[in-house]
């Protein structure tokens, strides 16, 4: 599925055509007659609304009073009318209206849907995903917004939202495209998080509601759903959820490699009490492994051009597809991902702040906890908690920072988010590059996802899990797969934010709001999991058995052709020994950016170089 949104107004028209993608593609056109919608989709994608000169499409899977629906469009004088329709929706879902030829355009919250827009011919164009925006002006790659891209372990916010094509803007966090008669657009900021202030006990229910209409809304009796079952608690609650349904369950679970890691123990529970679902099983090296290149290179060319940037979980593509196909081949037109349960459901050192300021006599001795099972010095975790940085400044310190060692072990750090870091195989041009873009950031004054800083950071993560959830399932949908993770629709994120903080931690419990929400949907048994497997061996293997594959890359190294990267200082950095892991993740990202660079290179050779 993929679509062009154009205004009502006849100057894009022709030019949006001859770039809407191979034909045939369909077409639903505003009240005047004008082109609006152009694109490919299937008749499963999409509901639509008419209400004399307005229109309303929801592209993805949601349930919809119409009749309802159909009311509130004929009254809305305005695409603002359309909030509390909005806030009502469950899934994840593209909302666009067309309300007497005015626009309003808006993907999910944590941009699992996302709106790509652009100026041509003096107009706004909009669109699903880069590509058609990015051909329709003729974009360039943007260097220095791959530059950000090695960022470890990625950009902050707000340049996260920076595309990798020129001229290509995306919409920031809760906010929706306006477009006008004329084709001037602005940006409408509609959402905020909800206050944090429902006592678990009352907002329990909520978030169970919510997490079953996530995945109610991607099943249905006669068809086949299948779910990662990877022995987390994340993923075990969703099969469970699933299972409830109507639908037929399959599961795929991998093995480890680390024989310490207890995933599959806890994956062989929960099969044993799904006795009507249908479970597959991988061993450690059965398929393909992390880092291992795509099964289908044309796709993955495709894929580059279509992507907003490099694939922020390239390192299992390889794997995912093949789980995507066998999948399909079984019947499956969904796969669930439990994404987005570690973000909104764990705490971090930054929630420990936030309780001990805002209700000590339960903040303090869940802080005295934390530090003794954590072995937290007293004096760095004082500074954490008194640091009082504010967003911008927290920016600016980050900028300085970006190629000092990696903060050390002993460090509480109860900020804003990681302080990011250059592999020190990054050029020093780059690197002053992606100085001056954090610095250019912070001095514009940018306004934190949320005031507090755990709830920044709970967003922010969000924010990176759906980006990785869009961009991995645009791979999949060609293999016949759409990948959900319903911890990240609209519905859920709101349902836990509003879980006041007290509640969000309990003492010997883990995941309290996940826990207390599926008790009684999830054994009991399942639900006391406190345990979280480790894949560092996945990691170390994926580097061993790619070694000289990317050795091979650096004698003729796409970013080092765009002045980003010393090829020798990569090369030697990995034959290097290494006695942990902290090291090998420093790759990733450069190696998701030279693999895309090459994708981008075997379709369009022009845009990989200068």
């Amino acid at each position: 599925m993929e679509f062009l949104i154009l205004p009502d107004t006849s100057v894009p028209a022709p030019i949006a055509v001859a770039n809407a993608g191979p034909p045939p593609w369909r077409c639903i056109a505003h009240a005047s007659g004008r082109p609006w919608l152009i694109g490919h989709w299937c008749d499963d994608d999409i509901t639509v609304v008419v209400a004399g000169t307005r229109r309303l499409v929801l592209f993805g899977r949601t349930r919809l009073d119409i009749a309802a629906a159909t009311r509130t469009l004929a009254r809305a004088e305005s695409p603002h009318d359309l909030d509390e329709l909005a806030r009502t929706l469950p899934g994840s879902i593209h909302l666009l209206a067309s309300i007497d030829g005015r626009i309003r355009a808006q993907g999910a919250l944590a941009g699992t849907r996302q709106i790509f827009h652009t100026r041509v011919a003096g107009v706004t164009v909009a669109a699903d995903r880069p590509r058609r925006p990015a051909d329709l002006v003729g974009a360039h790659l943007d260097e220095e917004a791959l530059a950000l891209r090695l960022l470890a372990p990625g950009a902050p916010w707000p340049l996260t939202t920076r595309t990798v094509w020129t001229g290509v803007g995306q919409l920031d966090a809760g906010c929706w495209l306006h477009i006008d008669t004329d084709g001037a657009a602005r940006t409408v900021r509609w959402w905020q998080p909800p206050p944090a202030e429902v006592p678990l006990r009352h907002a329990a229910a909520g978030v169970r509601d919510a997490i079953r209409e996530a995945v109610a809304v991607r099943t249905a009796p006669g068809r086949t759903v299948s779910a990662d079952l990877s022995g987390g608690l994340d993923s075990t609650a969703l099969c469970f959820v699933a299972a409830a349904g109507e639908g037929t369950l399959l599961t795929h679970h991998w093995q480890p490699l680390d024989p310490a890691n207890d995933d599959t123990r806890w994956a062989e529970r929960a099969a044993a009490l799904l006795p009507t679902a249908h479970h597959r099983t991988g061993g450690p090296t059965d398929g393909p492994g992390w880092l291992d290149e795509s099964g289908d290179p044309h796709a993955g060319a495709e894929y580059a051009l279509d992507a907003q940037g490099p694939l922020p979980w390239s390192r299992n593509l390889a794997r995912m597809e093949y789980v995507a196909r066998d999948s399909a081949a079984r019947g499956a037109t969904v796969h669930l991902m439990g994404v987005g349960g570690d973000e909104l459901f764990s705490v971090t050192p930054a929630h420990l702040r936030t309780l001990v300021r805002r209700r000590p006599r339960t903040g303090v001795p869940a802080l005295l906890r934390c530090r003794a099972l954590n072995r937290w010095g007293l004096l760095p975790t004082l500074r954490g908690l008194i640091d009082n940085e504010s967003f911008a400044g927290a920016l600016r310190t980050g900028a300085q920072r970006i190629t000092a060692p990696a903060p050390p072990p002993a460090r509480v750090f109860m900020g804003w988010a990681p302080e990011p870091r250059l592999p020190a195989w990054v050029s020093p041009s780059a690197a002053a590059t992606v100085r001056r873009l954090l610095l250019e950031a912070a001095a514009q004054g940018p306004r934190p996802l949320d005031p507090d800083r755990s709830r920044h950071q709970l967003v922010e993560g969000v924010l990176h899990g759906g980006a990785a959830i869009r961009e991995m399932g645009w791979i999949l949908s060609r293999h016949g797969i759409d990948l959900a993770a319903p911890y990240l629709d609209d519905r859920v994120v709101e349902a836990v934010l509003s879980v006041r903080p007290e509640d969000r931690m309990v003492r010997g419990g883990f995941k309290p709001i996940l826990t207390t929400a599926l008790r009684g949907v999830v054994p009991d048994e399942l639900l006391a999991r406190r345990s979280k497997g480790d894949f560092s061996a996945e990691f170390h293997a994926a580097v061993e058995h790619n070694r000289h594959r990317v050795a091979e890359w650096c004698a003729d190294l796409r970013l080092a052709r765009l002045g980003l990267v010393d090829a020798d200082a990569l090369r030697a950095a990995l034959f290097a020994p290494s006695p942990d892991t902290a090291p090998l993740a420093r790759f990733e990202n450069t190696l998701a950016c030279e693999s895309w660079l090459r994708s981008v290179e075997a379709c369009e050779p022009q845009l990989a170089s200068r």
